[in-house]
């Protein structure tokens, strides 16, 4: 048995004025409990050493810049890094990535149990818009402060394991989770701030969001034969609410479990990697089964182009 004990750990909101001492001291409450819990590993959310920051419209694109980490670790995260290594506990977090060039990327890391960073993940797919939208409820503004990724999908071993990452919006759609499966993934790590409200559409309540979210982290577990943890940032931000729903699904496609608040809150599941291989080897068996002669519209095209 492959095991990894995983700790899903979801973050309550982050006001604006919140400095990043005090969400990193929060993050190593939840890594200490973590820890106790005898976690090896252990996932935070996008962007979770500030507040949602895309919400809030600049002119001036570089006035968000301070939202941004020029390097990782740097003097706030240091000490996460530390006591990680201390633990020997590996983690996942997401953050605004300023790039030495002047590049913006929403990213994710990975490290091993000694704290030194294996992987990085970019997000690849940006919702959202880059001008002010009069006719939103709140503005969304991921394409105006982000850069699509540049890095793929890749896949890396750690913990004995193929793990992969993606941010939010990502985990919406199929092509995501395929390439990492195609590539082996056993565990999906992502993280998200979703807000509970849809800026284009107030008749969309939470139950149907939260739905929408487990269904998309549910598909692609159970069609890629791979674990997925999905981590939220949650809760009522400056009077913007962001909605919670961290969950950890098994390779079947289950949800095993689940957050009940919008709150910092841990959630702990000894995950069996092994449980990856019946799925891989069966009816997801790619090799066997996959038909890429008629696949061609995939990689062809991006908008659909219905017949005449």
């Amino acid at each position: 048995m492959r095991e990894i004990v995983i700790g899903a750990a979801q973050m309550g909101p982050i006001q604006k004025a919140d400095p990043r001492e005090a969400v990193v001291a929060r993050m190593l409450a939840l890594l200490e409990e973590a820890a106790k819990a005898g976690c090896t590993l252990v996932v935070y959310p996008e962007l979770c050493l500030t507040t949602f920051f895309p919400r809030w419209y600049h002119e001036d694109r570089a006035e968000a810049d301070h939202w941004f980490e020029a390097s990782m670790p740097n003097d706030a995260t240091r000490p996460l890094f530390d006591r990680a290594r201390d633990l020997g506990v590996a983690f996942s977090l997401g953050y605004a990535e300023l790039t030495p060039e002047g590049r913006h990327f929403n990213t994710q890391i990975l490290t091993d149990r000694e704290a030194r960073i294996i992987g990085k993940y970019r997000k690849v797919h940006l919702p959202g818009h880059v001008e002010w939208d009069p006719d939103r409820t709140h503005q969304h503004l991921e394409k105006r402060y982000f850069e699509p990724g540049d890095l793929g999908f890749p896949v890396w071993r750690s913990q004995n394991a193929v793990m992969g990452m993606c941010i939010c919006n990502d985990r919406r759609w199929p092509e995501v989770y395929r390439v990492m499966g195609l590539q082996g993934v056993e565990l999906v790590m992502l993280g998200y701030n979703t807000p509970t409200v849809n800026s284009q559409s107030g008749d969309e309540g939470l139950e149907k969001r939260l739905y929408h979210s487990d269904l998309g982290m549910c598909a692609g577990a159970y069609q890629n034969s791979t674990w997925v943890v999905g981590v939220a940032k949650a809760g009522n931000e400056d009077g913007h609410p962001l909605m919670g729903g961290s969950i950890i699904v098994d390779p079947d496609g289950m949800v095993v479990a689940r957050a009940t608040s919008e709150d910092d809150e841990l959630l702990v599941h000894a995950c069996d990697m092994d449980k990856c291989t019946f799925g891989k080897t069966t009816i997801f068996d790619f090799a066997r089964h996959r038909r890429i002669e008629h696949y061609g519209l995939i990689c062809s095209q991006t908008g659909a182009v219905p017949p005449p």
